[in-house]
């Protein structure tokens, strides 16, 4: 059950991070926050089969700072691949 606060905490961090990082325009409302909430529950899982007991701080402090540094670095790749595609597509197509 702590799972779920967990990641309704990663959830909240990636809505953050998608209004932190510049480009909003060229990426879905969602994909900042899926992308921290699949972040967390793996860094959740992972440190719940180490041994790491659900109530131990540091599976908290893993998963949420997981959450957050694979969401900010995830969702910038995604970010700048998508626009250098949209610009390749513009280029092909000689609208700029």
């Amino acid at each position: 059950m702590y799972i779920l606060l967990a990641l309704i905490a990663a959830v909240a961090i990636g809505v953050g991070v998608h209004f932190a990082l510049p480009h909003r325009e060229r990426r879905g409302v969602a994909l900042a926050p899926s992308i921290a909430g699949a972040a967390a529950a793996v860094a959740y899982g992972l440190c719940t089969w180490t041994g790491l007991g659900e109530a131990n701080i540091w599976t908290w402090v893993i998963s949420l700072v997981a959450a957050a540094v694979v969401g900010v670095a995830g969702t910038a790749a995604i970010t700048r691949s998508r626009a250098a595609r949209d610009e390749a597509t513009a280029r092909r197509l000689g609208l700029v």
